[in-house]
């Protein structure tokens, strides 16, 4: 993609935006930034100002002076100016196809998504691939903008990249080489129109694969099975249950005639089993050896705000599974125990059902705790099927549920929610939830 002298509209202040607003300028070409907020609001718009050219409070018709639109993955598609760019033509894409078409040939592309578990796959595979020695970055939804590194250049083996729907909306002629959808279960249905259209965007990641690129799918997933077609290349297949490419059976991963021990592995629960073996069917095409994947699965650490063990107070384990945001995450969370434990859930929420997790609540659930904006609604939900206890604020409800607990208990948050009734990220909830659990006492 020619970038040197070309005009480009950013809409969005947030990491991505500036980090394509930053790539463009090193390539000689002019970033424009518009953001939707109000100055007061970005914390650092002096320094934005300083290098870029921008506006605040509002998406204006300067935007429409532009060569290229990118759109931040936050924003929807369907704002006014986007309608009348798109009336005068003028190309709308992603910050992750922008970071595609400036890319290094050299550079290797390893693409995960799924509804759950891509932060743990992705930082799993970038594991295997740097303690195999070569030169890999993770970006994407996982923290760090794909733009941010100097991926024009050649040095870089491999690009591995967690993607959310939200970021898969805009591909056009981004491809990887290797492209895995983890699972597919309801979430984001605040933002589409359908459960259905949130699935089939997902499947935008494997749009312009060829039968020379490798898909990854789970076997167990069924709403998957409704979009192979979409698919041009030939997948293959994870499973907890059956017998496929890559399963699990006996206590071991059994991939090519080789079996993978996770006896000494630091990630538990079945979900992290799936999570491994496609990891391991992601590097599978390019030769590394059994031993040094064995090694990585054994050497790699748990990702914060995911099943996070916090500490013991008074015999009184805390987990802080933050990331948690959907019901499915808490089905994980709950089966990642062999004994019942007191969960505190609640948040913002995005539309789920949260009957759906009665079942697993009424087996491995001691109590619930419920807290933040979707009280009401969860209550609702569980009312006369597990015990509940609402408490309005966030560490009143981690205090009652330590006061009522004994020694040997768990205590997990695991929230199905989002973060932001009160919290900027799910980061921001977890790290306070560490540190009130670093305060508490009997």
């Amino acid at each position: 993609m020619e970038v040197k002298n070309r005009k480009f509209g950013i809409l969005g202040m947030a990491r991505s935006g500036i980090s394509a607003a930053a790539k463009i300028k090193e390539l000689g070409g002019i970033a424009f930034i518009s953001e939707f907020k109000n100055e007061n609001e970005i914390s650092n718009s002096i320094q934005v100002k300083d290098q870029f050219q921008c506006e605040f409070g509002g998406h204006s018709d300067k935007l429409l002076q532009n060569n290229v639109l990118i759109l931040s993955p936050g924003i929807p598609r369907n704002i006014p100016i986007l309608k009348e760019a798109e009336k005068q033509n003028i190309e709308i894409i992603s910050e992750i196809e922008f970071s595609f078409r400036i890319k290094h040939p050299h550079s290797k592309i390893i693409a995960i998504t799924g509804s759950n578990g891509k932060s743990t796959t992705a930082s799993l595979i970038h594991h295997i691939l740097q303690t195999t020695g070569y030169h890999s970055i993770l970006a994407g939804n996982i923290g760090t903008a794909f733009s941010s590194y100097p991926i024009e250049k050649e040095k870089i083996d491999f690009i591995v990249l967690e993607l959310s729907s939200f970021q898969l909306e805009l591909i056009d002629t981004f491809r990887a080489d290797v492209a895995a959808i983890l699972n597919i279960t309801p979430d984001h249905l605040n933002r589409y129109k359908s459960f259905d259209d949130y699935a089939e965007t997902k499947f935008n990641i494997f749009q312009n694969q060829n039968s020379q690129d490798l898909a990854i799918l789970n076997l167990d997933d069924a709403t998957s099975a409704k979009f192979i077609y979409k698919i041009n290349s030939d997948p293959k297949y994870f499973s907890l249950n059956s017998k496929t490419d890559i399963y699990f059976e006996e206590n071991v991963i059994v991939f090519d005639l080789q079996k993978y021990s996770i006896q000494n592995t630091s990630i538990h629960g079945p979900h992290n089993i799936a999570n491994m073996m496609s990891a391991i069917l992601a590097v599978s095409p390019f030769g590394i050896k059994k031993e040094i994947i064995q090694k990585s699965l054994e050497t790699f650490s748990p990702l914060a705000h995911r099943m996070e063990f916090v500490k013991e107070v008074d015999g009184i384990k805390f987990y802080n599974d933050s990331k948690a945001t959907n019901t499915d995450s808490v089905k994980y969370a709950l089966q990642s125990f062999d004994t019942q434990i007191r969960i505190i859930m609640g948040g913002a929420g995005k539309g789920e059902d949260y009957s759906i997790l009665i079942p697993y609540l009424k087996d491995r659930a001691k109590k619930v705790y419920l807290t933040g904006d979707t009280i009401d609604e969860m209550k609702s939900a569980f009312e006369g099927s597990v015990e509940i206890a609402s408490v309005k604020e966030f560490e009143d409800v981690i205090k009652k549920a330590f006061s009522e607990s004994e020694e040997g208990d768990i205590i997990v948050l695991s929230p199905a929610c989002t973060s932001y009734d009160r919290f900027k990220n799910f980061e921001e909830r977890g790290n306070t939830f560490k540190k009130i659990v670093s305060r508490l006492k009997k």
